[in-house]
């Protein structure tokens, strides 16, 4: 249940709507496995999973939601050898070259007909809507993967106002300074990992892990101009992580404390133990990102 990754959308109005008008709403958007012709196919599935059908959970003041995505798996290389195949089969047959046209009209009919039997892979994205605060957190690695959460969201409610979070300081030099040794906030340790770029678009890259941070070597690329897009840190001794520019946080790691406090806290039932992880786990990150929002200047314009 504890999320691995932060990615935050800030709604525009308060989120009116029941446990009972979401899960209806939800319902008309429930996963089911790709047809024959699909290449993908996305839907709400149950977030407590184990033959549980709610599609919504609700605990702390929160609605956890579960996305699950199918799609076929039909790598080009084996496309392009099925049609090679069949050209070199009709050449010799008709004892003709086929033109471009035709390629690309039997390439079509290759794909179509190799794409009921391609393997599938699912993958499930977690998010919940915080009532309290009046965001979407989004466990997704990256922005594409969570924009396409909230864009189902937005069709099975019909509408929903919501935007990625901006912030008034530019995260990349807020980061920078802290590697700088300048404005580290009290409760912010910085670790052992980061990436530095050049503002410029052709410019360096340089990806960091178990060094210090601190040392010479990260100091002369600051000097050189690069700015900090990504940088490992702890926070309040409580959570470690990878804060980027976006803003957003990557590589999400609960203290032990807090994973035996759960612990304790469930029950001895697989959905006691999910409500407990749960709601500690929206209760940390409610204060991290309050906390994330405060250290890069406040919430920013659209």
């Amino acid at each position: 249940m504890w999320f691995k990754n932060l990615q935050l959308f800030l709604l525009k109005e308060d989120f009116t709507r029941s446990w009972e008008e979401l899960e209806q709403s939800l319902a008309a958007h429930r996963y089911r496995p790709c047809g024959s012709l699909e290449i993908a196919v996305q839907g709400w599935h149950p977030p407590l999973g184990g033959g549980s059908e709610q599609l919504c959970f609700a605990a702390n003041d929160c609605f956890l939601l579960c996305q699950r995505r199918e799609e076929k798996l039909l790598p080009a290389s084996v496309v392009n050898d099925e049609l090679a195949d069949k050209v070199q089969r009709i050449e010799a047959e008709e004892a003709r070259d086929l033109g471009r046209r035709e390629k690309k009209q039997l390439k079509d009919e290759v794909y179509q007909d190799l794409l009921p039997r391609a393997f599938t892979r699912s993958s499930l994205t977690f998010a919940y809507v915080d009532l309290a605060k009046n965001w979407i957190l989004v466990d997704a690695a990256n922005a594409k993967k969570a924009e396409d959460l909230v864009s189902l969201l937005r069709k099975s409610l019909t509408s929903l106002p919501a935007r990625p979070l901006a912030v008034k300081q530019a995260p990349a030099e807020v980061m920078t300074r802290w590697l700088e040794g300048e404005g580290l906030p009290s409760d912010f340790v910085i670790a052992d990992q980061c990436e530095l770029r050049d503002p410029d678009a052709q410019g360096g890259i340089v990806r960091c892990r178990r060094q210090d941070l601190a040392g010479d070597e990260i100091q002369a690329h600051l000097k050189a101009g690069k700015r900090a897009v990504q940088l490992a840190v702890e926070w309040d001794e409580r959570i470690n992580l990878l804060l980027t520019d976006q803003p957003a946080a990557r590589g999400l790691r609960f203290a032990d404390e807090l994973i035996e406090e759960a612990a304790d806290a469930g029950g001895d039932d697989a959905a006691a133990n999910f409500d407990a992880d749960f709601n500690l786990m929206s209760t940390e990150l409610r204060k991290f990102t309050d906390r994330m929002i405060e250290v890069f200047g406040g919430v920013g314009e659209d």
